[in-house]
């Protein structure tokens, strides 16, 4: 089980699970996020990279709002802020990772990846190794697979790796990194705002690894830091 954004890191954290000879199902969630170009870059990666299967599942965390990538009324910054952003969206990862817990038992999967990181990311109280940690021992009391001795593997292959060494790792896996959206903002084709937290990540990890940009930007965007 693969948890599949249409980003970057998701489509690394792919490219490496096929690598290391599993048989892939994919999982993308349509949350109600203002960046819906990701999910058609979610699909088209799976099938690029091999995926067994990809999925699809509706989420309406809009209907609770409270952070700039579900709630239309708060604006993408497009300048670093401390302390946690408003891009975070509440207990998402949590979210996220029960629903491929249970597909996960439904399939017989034995592992889940999820691209989460703890070195190159905005601040996320969920992309911690302490958070994993603990939600992999929450999976183990509440499935069946964990009470009859089969515990779930969450699998963090990302989570100390800086963003260059993330894109060296997709470059060595032939990664197209032109097909994915990472933009908090992205159009409706996928071109990238070149402002928000994560295309300013995304751009410097490139410039870092030694490597061209391949993100479509939209007109004159890119030419902002």
């Amino acid at each position: 089980m693969v948890l599949v954004s249409g980003g970057l890191d998701s489509a690394t954290l792919l490219a490496m699970a096929v690598d290391l000879g599993y048989r892939c199902h994919t999982l993308s969630f349509d949350y109600g996020q203002r960046h819906r170009a990701e999910l058609a870059a979610a699909a088209a990666l799976s099938v690029a990279l091999g995926a067994a299967e990809h999925k699809v599942v509706g989420l309406d965390l809009g209907a609770i709002g409270g952070s700039a990538l579900t709630d239309e009324r708060i604006g993408v910054p497009t300048e670093e802020s401390a302390g946690i952003p408003v891009t975070y969206v509440p207990a998402r990862n949590t979210v996220f990772l029960a629903v491929a817990l249970g597909w996960a038992e439904v399939l017989g999967a034995e592992d889940i990846f999820i691209g989460i990181n703890a070195v190159d990311y905005s601040g996320y109280p969920d992309c911690r190794a302490e958070y994993v940690r603990a939600f992999a021992a929450m999976a183990q009391l509440a499935t069946k697979a964990g009470v009859e001795g089969r515990p779930l593997r969450i699998q963090t292959p990302l989570i100390e790796l800086s963003k260059a060494e993330i894109i060296a790792q997709g470059m060595a896996l032939g990664v197209d990194y032109a097909a994915t959206v990472s933009c908090y903002a992205a159009d409706d084709v996928g071109r990238a705002c070149g402002r928000c937290d994560s295309c300013r990540l995304r751009r410097a990890g490139f410039a870092a690894a030694g490597v061209a940009d391949p993100t479509r930007y939209r007109p004159q965007t890119h030419r902002h830091s």
